[in-house]
């Protein structure tokens, strides 16, 4: 929780004192050798008849090992490394990010994504809007901005590394798409854990949510993915229409609306969000939706939920969680 400011009062302050206390000593007691927090100059424990090959955070000390920065112990195999948690994103090929449009360029988009470069999309690496695969051409090129233009949000899938370090991205899928109607929220990417699907569709509250991997999360209204040119034919033939009879069609309509009571979904999910990074908990849809149910049954408001009393609530139910699952081991 460095660098929050919740006004607190002493019961409060002393609540969330002992719950994360309890957290703390639930880690230390639960966690083994391959998951342990440590901080600089702690000595990570290894076992030198395996031959264990020191890596990034790491040092030789005395004949011991230890760590030279803050983070997580990870190992694989014989490498043993410190993963840091307050750092940039580290991208891996098929990564789920998403990401702002910064410019758009020649034939590639460039997009902020949290990382220490741009990343780059180019038009031949995802789906044109009439779905038909076919080659590039110059007019394809000129009507880039119709397809996304700058601070437009974008969702796409790592695709390689340059030889300069920046990324390219590709987005040859229904499900990568430009996200509109909802909230880009920017947390800790250390808060994101790499998990097969990252793209969740919250049907109990008609809200899609998509965990990017760079740290950046999108809560918004649901979008049904329906096939490009089924879409393009229903477009042609509601725009027929409605010049025809010199009104806006119903389809329009419907996209230049969201209800309310999704938007109030949308707010509640997103604060959720805010909570859980705040306290620095992993963010995960099922503790996302646990902390919606939680503020309905407390019967908190949507800003409510940014108070002090919730923080807390939530950390002593994290800790009452954890415990509970330590017992049952």
């Amino acid at each position: 929780m460095r660098g929050v400011q919740l006004s607190l009062s002493k019961t409060q302050k002393l609540r969330l004192e002992t719950a994360l206390e309890k957290l703390e000593s639930l880690s230390s007691t639960t966690s083994n050798n391959s998951n342990a927090s440590v901080i600089v100059a702690d000595t990570i424990p290894i076992n030198y008849e395996d031959g264990v090959l020191k890596g990034h955070g790491t040092s030789e000390m005395d004949g011991r090992v230890v760590a030279t920065i803050c983070g997580v112990v990870e190992r694989v195999n014989k490498l043993v490394y410190v993963r840091a948690l307050r750092a940039r994103y580290k991208p891996e090929i098929g990564d789920i990010i998403v990401g702002r449009v910064i410019e758009v360029a020649p034939k590639r988009w460039r997009l902020e994504i949290n990382f220490s470069q741009d990343a780059v999309l180019m038009l031949s690496s995802m789906n044109l809007p009439d779905g038909i695969q076919r080659r590039r051409t110059a007019l394809d090129e000129l009507n880039m901005r119709s397809i996304f233009e700058e601070n437009d949000i974008v969702c796409a899938e790592v695709r390689g590394f340059q030889h300069d370090g920046s990324l390219y991205l590709q987005a040859r899928s229904q499900k990568y798409r430009k996200l509109d109607r909802g909230q880009l929220l920017r947390i800790s990417p250390y808060l994101v854990k790499r998990r097969k699907q990252h793209f969740h569709h919250l049907d109990q509250y008609g809200v899609d949510l998509i965990l990017g991997c760079n740290g950046f999360i999108w809560v918004g209204e649901h979008v049904e993915a329906k096939d490009d040119m089924v879409v393009d034919q229903m477009i042609k033939s509601e725009q027929e229409n409605a010049s025809l009879s010199g009104s806006v069609s119903s389809r329009e309509q419907e996209q230049s609306h969201t209800s309310v009571e999704i938007r109030q979904h949308i707010c509640r999910i997103a604060n959720a969000v805010r909570v859980l990074s705040t306290l620095g908990f992993m963010v995960t849809v099922e503790l996302i939706t646990e902390l919606v149910d939680l503020s309905i049954s407390h019967n908190l408001d949507i800003h409510e939920m940014l108070g002090a009393e919730f923080y807390v609530i939530v950390a002593e139910k994290e800790a009452e969680r954890r415990s509970l699952a330590t017992k049952k081991r």
